[in-house]
């Protein structure tokens, strides 16, 4: 029987790469076409093709292919191994060197179905030992046909959580933590005891929540949709040295048990946090058609079951002879939780949404159409988007049209600044300036129109910020108007304003100098020259106090330490004393003797 050399396929993967320089791009060759010859790497593996396979995806190291192969010499084409003989291929690891080390370089290479042949130098097959019905130093030939392969998985890098896949799920996935999942499985102890097992039609829970062991979390968020794989799980990500005694769920499991767990990926919900917070989420139920969703400003139509959380229903619209709704998003049109949930929905999606009492009704009492809605509930939307068409984008946009969009919006900022609707005028501002902003030159016509409304729209913003109390952003806000209008006296009232906010109160004199050097009878700026100066009054007597304050702890140390300074300096002299005393009773002894 032929035995199997041991070289290492690492040794030959690593010597390959010192070849390459740092930085090196490494092209990829085109396909071979059959009879088509090629050097792998540069140890002189060869590959010849003799069968096309199909697809594109090609075997791993670590994978479990399934191979026929021949082994002949190249100095007379005899043959010294092969699978064909009795019919049987064999399943081997890729990485292991369980035929020839330098053969695993060339399967990686081969695609389903593939027939290929590979001839091997020496060191790269059996050396100056040889083996049986190979001599010493000899070219070897494989003809190989990769028949199927299986993707062996190392989840956690650690040998701890073993994923073989069995079966290719859909290009939907992986499950998130917030997902809801369907799961089969059929967990197993390693004589074959059934320890776990879902019904046909799987398990359903949601992914943080986990589900009978660590590993099957862990294993869910590498999966697909449809995706079947086997799990080897060591004992770490099972149930550990303390195993699990027997419960009306499952039975008794040993501890330090070595569990084999089959798991299939039925079906996923995603559930996205819209707002960020976890305050509103949105679990998709049915996924929409194609990739474009509603935006902010889009006019969107739906159709929707309203329900507390003990499922009771409290309004519906859009069923039976009821109208479905219309509206504008980012228009406040609905509860804020429905109208950014529904921004994010694609046409005929069909989602389940919650929502947290800050953005629902609040701590109100609602009457809805069916039922109350009491203070601080949390609430629930089943909504289908039937359609939406979105609010055009300023690239989608001629300039005139750019134009009427941004004044458009900066008077629907007007408006809300007007009833105290700040953060949603600002929005308003923001995108009224988005646009005509564009990177390529307008002509000077529309220029002398666009550069008074942008800054207008910065300055309006300013003044939101500031009822915001967002200082920050005010003053970036007034700099970008001074870059362009240096004596804006407006922008330096304002940023002059957002600095005394945040106390810098050197920066805000600095601007209300220059301001009033512009409009030297501007009596806002007057009004706030005088604020400042009592501020700096107040901050001056403040400092006074912490200096004084300061001082003081400092004087007190001072006093302490040299307190501690003298009663060392009296005890020392005392310790000197009493030696000196000593001498003296000493010597008035020994005079005496």
């Amino acid at each position: 029987m032929v035995q199997f050399s041991k070289v290492n396929i690492k040794d030959f993967v690593e010597a390959d790469d010192d070849e390459e320089e740092p930085g090196e791009e490494v092209e990829s060759a085109p396909p071979l076409k059959v009879g088509e010859e090629r050097e792998i790497g540069s140890k002189g593996l060869r590959k010849r093709l003799v069968k096309s396979g199909v697809g594109w995806e090609t075997p791993q190291f670590g994978d479990e292919v399934t191979i026929h192969y021949v082994g002949t010499l190249c100095e007379d084409g005899s043959i010294f191994a092969s699978t064909r003989t009795k019919n049987e291929p064999v399943t081997l690891k890729l990485g292991h060197g369980n035929i020839v080390g330098g053969l695993d370089h060339g399967i990686i290479t081969m695609k389903r179905g593939e027939i290929a042949s590979f001839m091997l130098q020496p060191e790269l097959a059996y050396g100056v030992s040889g083996t049986t019905g190979v001599p010493s130093n000899s070219i070897v030939q494989f003809e190989v046909e990769l028949l199927s392969w299986i993707t062996v998985v190392d989840i956690c890098k650690d040998g701890g959580i073993i994923k073989k896949i069995l079966e290719s799920g859909e290009q939907i996935g992986p499950p998130g933590d917030l997902d809801e999942v369907c799961v089969s499985y059929k967990a197993m102890l390693g004589d074959g005891t059934i320890v776990a097992e879902t019904p046909e039609e799987g398990m359903e829970f949601y992914v943080e929540d986990g589900h009978f062991c660590p590993a099957l979390t862990k294993a869910l968020k590498t999966m697909k949709r449809g995706e079947r794989v086997s799990l080897v799980v060591q004992p770490q990500y099972a149930f550990g040295q303390k195993g699990h005694s027997s419960n009306n769920e499952l039975p008794v499991i040993p501890p330090d048990s070595i569990l084999s767990i089959f798991v299939k990926l039925l079906s996923l919900k995603p559930v996205i946090d819209v707002t960020g917070d976890l305050k509103v989420k949105k679990k998709v139920l049915k996924e929409g058609e194609g990739t474009v969703t509603a935006n902010d400003g889009a006019t969107v139509t739906i159709r929707y079951t309203a329900m507390l959380e003990d499922g009771t229903v409290f309004e519906r619209k859009g069923f039976g002879d009821e109208q479905p709704l219309q509206f504008i998003t980012d228009e406040e049109q609905v509860i804020a939780g429905l109208d950014r949930a529904v921004s994010t929905m694609k046409k005929h999606e069909l989602s389940l949404i919650t929502i947290s009492p800050e953005y629902g009704f609040g701590n109100t009492e609602v009457k809805m159409e069916f039922s109350l809605v009491q203070p601080s509930s949390t609430i629930l939307y089943e909504v289908e988007m039937l359609d939406f068409i979105r609010e055009k984008a300023p690239w989608e946009m001629s300039t005139p049209e750019r134009i009427e969009a941004a004044t458009r919006k900066k008077e629907e900022g007007n408006q809300l600044f007007k009833i105290g609707k700040y953060q949603r005028a600002a929005k308003k501002y923001e995108k009224a300036v988005d646009y005509v902003s564009q990177d390529e030159p307008y002509t000077d016509g529309d220029e002398k129109i666009i550069k008074p409304l942008t800054i207008s729209c910065w300055s309006n913003g300013a003044a939101c910020c500031l009822k915001l109390n967002n200082f920050r952003e005010a003053i970036d806000l007034c700099s970008k108007i001074l870059n362009e209008e240096s004596c804006n006296v407006k922008a330096l009232y304002r940023r002059a304003q957002a600095y005394m906010g945040i106390a810098e109160l050197l920066l805000a004199e600095l601007d209300i100098k220059k301001a009033l050097e512009v409009d030297p009878q501007n009596r806002e700026m007057k009004l706030m020259q005088m604020n400042l100066k009592q501020l700096q009054a107040e901050k001056n007597k403040q400092d006074a106090t912490l200096y004084r304050a300061m001082f003081s702890s400092k004087s007190e140390d001072a006093c302490i330490a040299e307190k501690r300074l003298k009663i060392s300096n009296d005890e020392e002299d005392t310790s000197m004393l009493d030696e000196s005393t000593a001498g003296m009773i000493v010597e008035t002894d020994k005079y005496s003797c």
